[in-house]
């Protein structure tokens, strides 16, 4: 007779289908539609399940969305020690993930989220958005110390001449984000960032 699997396999089993689940509905339904009740049945779950877990369905499209977003990685930004050639990957890579129309449902999702809840607004950023920060602003530290960059950097400023203009776009709905959008906005930024 074949061992019963042990309690914490199967939550790790629950718990992956949830995400699973989150993933596959955020994807097929207005965020407003999508509900723990169905979450729960598309992942074989009772909601109690879920609600040990997440307090919300927002905190389930955000553990799912770290899920998907999640890399071996980290939150590191390429040093080729080439800043534009670094910065231009970065802003297209921003422009790729906010159109993608699977990537971006979770985005609105947890955008809507953020602005309700505060607990979820502090994970947010807490757990991607001052990383996602940091990183960008290690990098731009580095191309500093390299001599790309200005002296007197303010990288918090440069940071969000970096990212204002796609996230405020996209957040907007103004459309036109393509790369050659992200590049311009790039080379707007770099007239600021080599002064």
């Amino acid at each position: 007779m074949p061992a019963t699997p042990s309690a914490a396999r199967r939550s790790e089993r629950a718990r992956a289908a949830i995400l699973a689940a989150a993933t596959e509905l955020i994807r097929e339904l207005p965020y407003a539609k999508l509900s723990v009740e169905a979450i729960a049945a598309r992942a074989g779950v009772g909601k109690q399940t879920i609600y040990r877990w997440w307090p919300s369905k927002g905190a389930v499209v955000f553990d799912a969305m770290l899920e998907l977003d999640s890399g071996p990685e980290g939150l590191a930004l390429p040093d080729t020690g080439d800043i534009a050639a670094d910065l231009r990957a970065l802003l297209r890579g921003s422009v790729a993930a906010l159109t993608d129309p699977g990537f971006e449902s979770f985005l609105r999702a947890l955008y809507i989220e953020i602005q309700q809840d505060p607990e979820i607004g502090a994970a947010y950023r807490e757990r991607l958005l001052l990383p996602e920060r940091a990183a960008i602003a290690d990098r731009l530290a580095a191309g500093v110390r390299s001599g790309e960059l200005r002296q007197d950097l303010d990288l918090e400023l440069a940071t969000d001449l970096l990212l204002g203009p796609i996230q405020s776009r996209w957040s907007l709905g103004l459309g036109g984000l393509t790369e050659s959008y992200a590049d311009a906005a790039l080379d707007a930024a770099l007239a600021f960032l080599r002064a």
